[in-house]
């Protein structure tokens, strides 16, 4: 491997068969990559012959299985105590790294993570030839805890547009220092629970914005199905980073914020169970013997309802969506 082969791109995978191929392939063929490591995680389908049918030959594909499904948490720090190199890169299972990208990406040593711009593709569109993203001006910024958390409280309306999302490469000797890994408990949100930790151990979180991740938008996502009890552990990870000393006030409010915000979501989500599972008079009675859920309650149901007339009133495009990207950043002339 060349020196310059310091990236260990780690893939948690369920049920992947149609889309691990090109995620595969498009980290075998970055130089910087020294290994790819693919979790099976108690798929049904053909994921790992589809993981292996993109070998390149090379050596440094490792594909480990796990059966049963242990969660996207459980698979990514099994990958990572199963790899050595310096630099860890998370790529989903049906998303693929633009060429080129860590030639771009790993610039100085002035960071403990590091991220780029991505770029999200329709499901529909996805399959064809690799999308051709402007070059961007790189206008290189760092996040503090503060404006991560802030940066993944979601508006309704808008489209999804949380810094959570963004992939950094990060550094296996901060992880390694600070003792910080993914909370097995979580199977939603636990990228943001894990750079909000990182942050409050002071990590230098760097963010580029070109473009170097390109991200399938599918009606049918894993992170797209999530339970009402996920929506729980996450907002009660909020509470438990508020319990660790060291954030400051400013810190501590946007932690406040984002903790209302999944409560709130978990609120409405229970609700609506109650009544799928005995009826509207029981959800309603439930919900006022919780007080303090009822706004979240009755907003996020009149929200709903509102989504629903916007939709009836335009409906679904049969076309693909066109690319948008997740950092509003300048093109420049290349």
């Amino acid at each position: 491997m060349p020196s310059t082969a310091t990236v260990c791109v780690i893939i948690a995978a369920k049920d992947a068969a149609p889309t691990i191929g090109r995620a595969v392939g498009s980290a075998l063929r970055e130089k910087h990559v020294a290994e790819v490591v693919v979790v099976d995680d108690g798929s049904a389908d053909r994921t790992t012959e589809a993981a292996l049918a993109a070998d390149d030959g090379s050596g440094r594909l490792l594909i480990l299985r796990l059966d049963p499904n242990r969660g996207p948490s459980f698979a990514r720090n099994h990958a990572i105590a199963h790899s050595s190199a310096p630099l860890i890169a998370i790529l989903d299972a049906d998303d693929f790294f633009l060429e080129g990208r860590f030639d771009r990406l790993l610039d100085g040593d002035d960071w403990d993570f590091v991220a780029d711009n991505i770029v999200f593709v329709d499901a529909r569109s996805a399959g064809r030839a690799e999308p051709v993203v402007p070059d961007f001006a790189a206008e290189p910024r760092f996040l503090d805890l503060t404006s991560f958390v802030e940066g993944n409280i979601s508006r309704r309306g808008a489209a999804r547009g949380e810094i959570g999302f963004l992939k950094p490469v990060m550094r296996r000797s901060f992880l390694k220092a600070h003792g910080l890994a993914y909370d097995e408990k979580l199977r939603l949100g636990e990228d943001y629970d894990l750079y909000a930790r990182a942050l409050l151990n002071g990590a230098r979180y760097k963010v580029v914005h070109g473009c170097g991740y390109g991200a399938v938008v599918r009606a049918d996502s894993l992170s797209g199905r999530h339970r009402t009890a996920d929506l729980k552990r996450l907002y009660e990870a909020d509470r438990a980073i508020l319990a660790l000393p060291g954030a400051g006030d400013r810190a501590e409010a946007a932690l406040r914020r984002h903790e209302r915000h999944m409560r709130a979501r978990y609120e409405l989500r229970r609700f609506l169970d109650v009544k799928a599972e005995q009826g509207l008079a029981r959800a309603g009675l439930g919900a006022l013997a919780r007080p303090a859920a009822l706004p979240a309650i009755v907003g996020g149901v009149a929200a709903d309802k509102l989504d629903a007339l916007r939709a009836g009133l335009s409906p679904a495009s049969a076309q693909p969506m066109l690319p948008r990207y997740l950092l509003a950043a300048r093109a420049v002339q290349k």
